[in-house]
């Protein structure tokens, strides 16, 4: 666990890497750490999250309390707020579920699954709702030994369905799968859409907007298209860029600031909104949290296909 070297040269063998998603291990150690706090403090508990993070890293953690204080200060710096954001996503993605659930939806499409296991946590999925999660082969292959391990077999109204987003058709996998056009669904998107390209972002929306029940929902995150870009004037954008280039997962999609609704409208979504960090900074850290910081340029957004 060492502090990257450089934030600003691009490694080409890094983003031609194989394998399953280090940044979906990442995230799902953010789950691990918020989990640990007390009840009345952690803003999401995931219970299972921390069956998805290197045991060396979690060993390291635990015998070296000073020196993971000391990197996770180090980041704070460099990405001030982002964590929080990202573990006030967790939190606000399981409350649109629950939601969801209570208004009726019969499917759940997780696109870019990863190390997602809202499958087992969230009450009422397992009797009511099909699951499938979306993800590449590579990183399917480590979450499903995972379940394996965790619940002793895999749950059965979860379907996994491979996908590289950048050269499948995932509508077409998705639907020789056993997904069902005509009910109500939906589709959680988060994490992904930053990492995919414009053009697949385009189809999957298109798919989306076609291939659902009347009043189906979508959710996602995205960060604005100056960090995407790498133009961003705030430092934090600038860092967030440059060391998603270097990590070899660099961010290729973005939505121009306040662009959102119009972007979504165009693609046949109604009834959006458009979350902003200081919304759900309101919602979620108060009491002992209200001074924790969070990062001003992760949004959240979601829309319903009439």
């Amino acid at each position: 666990m060492q502090k990257p070297t450089s934030f600003t040269a691009s490694n080409e063998t890094n983003a031609k890497r194989k394998g399953s998603s280090k940044m979906a291990e990442l995230i799902a150690l953010h789950r691990v750490a918020e989990s640990r706090k007390p009840e009345g403090e952690r803003i999401c508990y995931d219970p299972y999250a921390v069956y998805f993070v290197d045991p060396e890293t979690l060993a390291f953690a635990a015998s070296n309390p000073e020196k993971t204080k000391e990197m996770s200060e180090y980041y704070e710096r460099l990405f001030p707020g982002l964590g929080n954001s990202i573990r006030a996503r967790v939190r606000y993605f399981d409350d649109f579920v629950k939601n969801s659930i209570d208004e009726g939806i019969r499917q759940l499409v997780i696109l870019g699954a990863g190390y997602d296991t809202r499958a087992h946590r969230i009450e009422g999925l397992k009797e009511k709702v099909r699951v499938f999660e979306v993800d590449h082969p590579d990183t399917h292959n480590v979450k499903i030994k995972k379940v394996k391990e965790i619940f002793g077999s895999l749950p059965d109204h979860v379907t996994y369905v491979p996908v590289d987003f950048e050269t499948d058709n995932f509508g077409e996998r998705l639907i020789a799968q056993g997904y069902d056009r005509s009910l109500k669904t939906l589709f959680l998107l988060e994490g992904l859409v930053m990492y995919i390209p414009p053009e697949a972002v385009d189809e999957t929306l298109s798919f989306i907007v076609r291939n659902s029940g009347k009043g189906s929902f979508i959710l996602f995150d995205y960060y604005p298209e100056s960090v995407v870009d790498g133009s961003c004037e705030l430092e934090v954008g600038k860092n967030i860029h440059n060391y998603l280039v270097q990590t070899g997962e660099p961010l290729k999609f973005g939505i121009k600031e306040g662009m959102v609704e119009t972007f979504l409208i165009e693609r046949g979504f109604s009834r959006i909104q458009n979350v902003t960090a200081e919304e759900y900074k309101k919602m979620y850290f108060h009491g002992i949290n209200k001074d924790r910081k969070v990062s001003s340029i992760l949004f959240f957004a979601h829309a319903v296909i009439e």
